[in-house]
């Protein structure tokens, strides 16, 4: 009872957390044309990201579609995490000016005529568009514009992005969007949302520095929220913009785009909150509750059971062993304490091994150092892009703990190739995640994809990899190379112990596959969400979730290795180094099995290209995972038969 009321207190510190917000900008009030000052601005600038689709993972910039377009102003500056998320802000031509309201403005006309093949390609790009239901996100002061309706048990639902629109297909079943606009009904027909009413409410000045007569003049924007409407003449026309759904047929349209928009204030949302209405369309927290339960539960009965075996079962070998030693009598070695000769044994492959805990190592400080930074506010949804930006800064500035790691386990194994040690653990597993991302970008540049990354781009990542992360990895080689070799509690004998007959149960490869199972059960209802925000496009702010989660998988890694590695010593056993990585390691062959589980359930994706994406950025993210539990339940192993043959008399 008493480690479950610290858990909730602990709980509730993380979700206070959660709710903290640093915007990493200044408020920006906004005023009528007539009061404009340099600390008031008269007109909301509307910018469009990139659009994207549940049923594909190529997104694309707002500038590949035929839409009205803006090319005066610049962009927006992009940070090294939106350029890898393939996040292209754009300004567009949607001007609003401040408390002034307006009825159907024009944009602009875009004209297409059948005989002209470029028009005739741009209208099919819409077209494939709004069949994959692809989404505008746009953003007004830093907020994305929502889209509002309700569902058919009448439950309000708000996106963050709206559709380009929908279609009906030749039979006359309404697609997706459609189904809540029961006007568009035509067989074979798109229908294109050329229209879009903006709702803007704003807070309106509480404080004396704005004056009393800015209460009526200005204010703060708190939400933005659109409703989409398709029309074929002017806004109020009850004719739809129909695009005929025969390819063959030579098409000649003019599409008229559109906008009103009208202010609401309201004093009860303040600016610092104002992106409650966006988070609170995340899932139920009960469910997060649910699954930190459960965890706890996992990592509970785990803690009993290891405490059980270090306080009885090792307390009573120690005694045993002990007691013979100080006695007349001279009994025969048996159970752990027979191999304390071998235990300590070089393993096989220990290039490798040590390569991998190095970049393990790596992965581990940097996914840290990213989640209390995630936890403490920095990395908020409005911040876009510095996630990203954030984990690959941290991974790159780690570069001297992993040639340190790496170097001081090499020269404890007795390794001699030290050169090669240092070059394979600053290219091998860093290199293995490049190729792969390369050959998914070669496939994103082809299908000119927006998340595809420039040439550019890709040259500076590579200056970070050698110029950066490299020469520090090197450093760090050098510091554990200078280091004395570690000592360890027992010396290893010349001839190794033959390894008695094992039982089916105690043997390798049944050990890695139940070793996997109870690490990846106490995250996988988190992964749900985590995949979510991915795949589906969804904002993921739960960060003082998952900095539980992270603990109780780190425990849940060291506990279960501990558990079984106890029990291969019990059986004369002495491989752990090796079996202890890969034991908690496999828990990433179990988030594999589980992300094809979600590709076949819960996403909907169409095209080959599609389906590569998706499995190729889900291996990377599985080697990554592997390498960061590998790595925790390795360390663990270590301290633990450290700890237990250093308390042992041998003669």
């Amino acid at each position: 009872m008493k480690k479950l009321l610290i858990f909730l207190c602990v709980f509730q510190i993380f979700d206070c957390i959660n709710g903290f917000y640093l915007p990493g900008l200044a408020p920006k009030a906004y005023c009528k044309a007539n009061k404009a000052s340099p600390t008031c601005k008269p007109v909301l600038d509307v910018f469009v990201n990139r659009l994207d689709s549940v049923e594909s993972v190529l997104p694309y910039e707002y500038n590949r579609f035929d839409f009205c377009q803006n090319n005066e102003e610049k962009s927006p500056s992009e940070n090294l995490g939106q350029v890898v998320f393939g996040e292209r802000i754009r300004p567009s031509p949607y001007k609003l000016n401040f408390l002034a309201p307006s009825t159907c403005n024009p944009v602009c006309t875009k004209s297409y005529r059948g005989s002209n093949d470029n028009d005739a390609k741009n209208l099919r790009f819409i077209k494939k568009a709004i069949l994959l239901n692809y989404q505008h996100h746009w953003i007004i002061d830093n907020l994305p514009v929502v889209w509002c309706y309700y569902t058919e048990d009448n439950r309000k639902f708000c996106s963050r992005g709206f559709p380009v629109g929908c279609y009906v297909s030749k039979s006359g079943v309404q697609k997706d969007v459609c189904k809540l606009f029961p006007q568009y009904n035509k067989p074979d027909t798109y229908y294109i949302f050329n229209h879009v009413d903006f709702e803007i409410t704003y807070h309106s000045g509480e404080n004396e520095e704005w004056g009393s007569s800015f209460l009526d003049e200005g204010g703060r924007v708190v939400y933005a929220q659109v409703e989409i409407k398709s029309s074929r003449d002017n806004c109020d026309s009850g004719t739809p913009m129909e695009i005929p759904g025969d390819s063959n047929s030579a098409q000649n349209l003019e599409i008229k785009y559109t906008y009103s928009v009208k202010y609401k204030q309201d004093n009860s949302i303040k600016w610092a909150s104002r992106w409650d209405y966006i988070l609170n369309t995340m899932p139920n927290a009960k469910i997060q509750w649910f699954s930190i339960l459960n965890s706890l539960v996992i990592v509970l009965f785990l803690s009993g059971m290891v405490a059980m075996i270090l306080l009885r079962t090792v307390h009573k070998d120690l005694a045993k062993y002990n007691s013979v030693q100080n006695g007349d009598d001279v009994e025969e070695e048996y159970g752990w304490k027979l191999v304390h000769g071998d235990v300590f044994r070089s393993p096989s492959n220990r290039l490798l091994l040590t390569v991998f805990l190095g970049t393990g190592t790596q992965i581990v400080i940097m996914s840290l150092a990213t989640l209390v930074l995630a936890c403490l506010g920095f990395l908020s949804p409005a911040s876009r892009g510095a996630l990203m930006t954030t984990a690959l800064v941290c991974y790159v500035l780690l570069g001297t703990p992993a040639g340190y790691i790496s170097a001081r386990l090499y020269k404890m194994f007795g390794g001699e190739r030290w050169v090669m040690n240092v070059f394979s653990t600053a290219l091998v597993c860093p290199g293995i995640v490049f190729i792969i991302f390369f050959i998914l970008n070669l496939v994103l540049w082809v299908n000119s994809s927006s998340a595809a990354i420039p040439f550019v781009t890709l040259l500076a990542l590579l200056a970070l990899w050698f110029l950066v992360s490299t020469p520090l990895v090197f450093l760090g080689s050098y510091l554990g190379f200078k280091k004395p070799a570690i000592e360890n509690p027992t010396r290893t004998n010349q001839i190794p112990r033959q390894i008695p007959q094992q039982y089916f149960y105690t043997k390798p490869l049944p050990g890695i596959l139940m070793g996997g199972i109870l690490p990846f059960g106490c995250i996988f209802i988190q992964l749900f969400f985590i995949l979510n925000s991915i795949w589906s496009h969804q904002f993921y702010y739960m960060f003082g979730f998952l900095s539980i989660v992270y603990l109780i998988l780190i425990i849940t890694c060291s506990e279960t290795t501990i558990l079984l590695c106890y029990f291969h010593l019990c059986t004369e056993d002495y491989r752990w180094w090796w079996r202890s990585f890969l034991t908690s390691g496999f828990a990433a062959f179990y988030f594999f099995l589980y992300s094809v589980h979600y590709f076949s359930t819960k996403l909907d994706l169409r095209g080959a290209a599609s389906t590569f994406l998706y499995f190729g950025y889900t291996l990377i993210m599985t080697f990554l995972f592997f390498l960061f539990t590998g790595t925790i339940g390795f360390f663990a192993s270590f301290w633990f038969v450290r700890k237990i043959y250093s308390v042992i008399k041998v003669d």
